[in-house]
């Protein structure tokens, strides 16, 4: 228990600020999951629809610090290549 009350508010500012994150966070992966299994069933349609959101939590998460820009960049990068190779094939 910290004995300074700037400390103890402090701890509440990180206790919320994690369970943000971590939201933002599970929500990236959920989404990932349903673009992947989109792309794994080549429909196309759902499939861009799908990285569409995905991109766009992706870059919320980067714009709040909640996930690195690099990261966000790299996982974006990735989803477009296997939306376009299901374009392609």
């Amino acid at each position: 228990m910290p004995n300074i009350k700037s400390q103890e508010k402090r701890n509440r500012q990180n206790i919320k600020r994690t369970e943000k994150n971590q939201a933002l966070i599970s929500k990236i992966k959920t989404l990932d999951k349903k673009f992947k299994a989109s792309v794994e069933e080549k429909d196309i349609e759902k499939a861009a629809k799908n990285f569409n959101e995905y991109c766009k939590a992706v870059d919320k998460a980067a714009k709040v610090n909640s996930v690195h820009k690099n990261f966000a960049a790299n996982r974006k990068s990735r989803a477009a290549k296997l939306l376009n190779s299901i374009k392609t094939s």
